[in-house]
């Protein structure tokens, strides 16, 4: 059995990580920190739910250098979501270390109070493409100290249109730097970026479903769009979950069902794109908190939402393709607990079903009510 130390890890840092409850590396981790630690480019192929966070903030925080003005880490990430949580790992890691400086740089939030923050010593930095332009063409931010570069979830860049935003900040950074690109496929696209950008990159891929799905139990509940609220509040009530996260379509039915859900005296709250980034952020923090009992997102919302105790995932929409299947389902059973993931399915859906089924080689359960 692999120890972080047997992957190079050093034992300050292992040993915070015991504080945090984790004891041993998961296949990303143990495939991909030791090849980060001897400075080689690596192209890691992996979905959420893997562990990949640590496998690039790990090697990152043991590789830090204790002078330096700017930030000497870059880490890039489709969504604001996405950038929080990479930062909020780095953080809790960072607490019990000296001389760790991370800024989040996003969309949607106070740019003086960014800027301020630029001004201090900050050693790593997470950030999304448009805002970290901004700043780089602002000239509030220079990236000539980078030695450490991660591309997150770089299908989700290329889905959101993010690529020319990406060679534009690639163009900004040292040439003699470590690239390390995590990405859940590699398209075709990612594939010329990486051929470009980075230098004889040793590629790990690990298999997702089988990593994000052990532990989960699935089921299928069959209803009609016309019985799905009132369905939705009898599962809640017979599986009584600690605390589950509620996927819909879109933003606008999110937002509906979370209002249906209060009225009826659920704790649940929302979360979607057309909520501003305080109310996002409160949402998740009494989320985290357990204050709120349900949270009602959409996928891009809650790409990266990384919560200990979630117990179930229902799929009040079920996802239109497989990846965001094993995506959404990947929330609960994490770390080794036991998860629940409840599927409605109205006939319209089938279709969806079936692919789903068929990329999962296995039927999945129906539950009668």
């Amino acid at each position: 059995m692999a120890t972080f130390t047997s992957l190079g890890i050093s034992s300050r840092l292992e040993e915070v990580l015991k504080q945090q409850g984790i004891y041993e590396p998961t296949p990303v981790q143990e495939q991909t920190i030791p090849q980060l630690l001897e400075g080689e480019d690596v192209i890691a192929q992996a979905q959420t739910g893997t562990g990949k966070t640590l496998a690039f903030v790990l090697p990152i925080l043991d590789q830090l250098q204790e002078e330096g003005e700017g930030p000497q880490a870059l880490i890039v990430t489709p969504t604001r979501e996405l950038a929080l949580q990479i930062t909020s790992e780095l953080n809790n890691l960072a607490e019990h270390l000296s001389g760790v400086h991370t800024l989040a740089i996003y969309g949607g939030q106070d740019i003086q109070g960014q800027l301020k923050k630029l001004n201090k010593r900050v050693n790593i930095v997470v950030a999304t493409p448009g805002r970290l332009l901004d700043h780089l063409r602002r000239g509030t931010i220079s990236l000539s100290d980078v030695s450490m570069f991660v591309l997150d979830e770089a299908d989700q860049m290329l889905q959101f249109g993010f690529m020319p935003e990406i060679k534009e900040i690639i163009k900004q950074l040292p040439v003699r730097r470590q690239t390390m690109l995590f990405s859940a496929t590699i398209p075709d696209e990612v594939r010329a970026l990486a051929n470009k950008y980075m230098i004889n990159p040793r590629n790990v891929k690990v298999k997702g479903s089988d990593t994000t799905l052990a532990g989960i139990k699935q089921m299928v509940i069959e209803t009609t769009d016309r019985e799905k609220q009132d369905k939705l509040k009898t599962v809640l009530d017979q599986f009584r979950p600690f605390l589950a996260v509620i996927f819909c379509r879109t933003k606008r039915r999110a937002a509906k069902l979370n209002a249906a859900l209060q009225s009826d005296g659920y704790l649940s709250d929302e979360l979607h794109g057309d909520l501003s980034q305080a109310r996002r952020e409160k949402a998740m923090k009494r989320f985290r908190e357990m204050k709120t009992q349900f949270l009602v997102a959409t996928d891009v919302a809650a790409r990266g939402l990384d919560v200990e105790g979630v117990t179930h995932v229902i799929n009040y929409d079920i996802p239109e393709d497989t990846e965001s299947y094993i995506h959404r389902i990947g929330r609960t059973g994490r770390a080794g607990s036991e998860g629940l993931a409840i599927t409605f399915v109205a006939p319209k859906d089938r279709k969806y079903l079936q692919a789903i089924e068929r990329d999962l080689k296995g039927k999945i359960k129906r539950k009668e009510l």
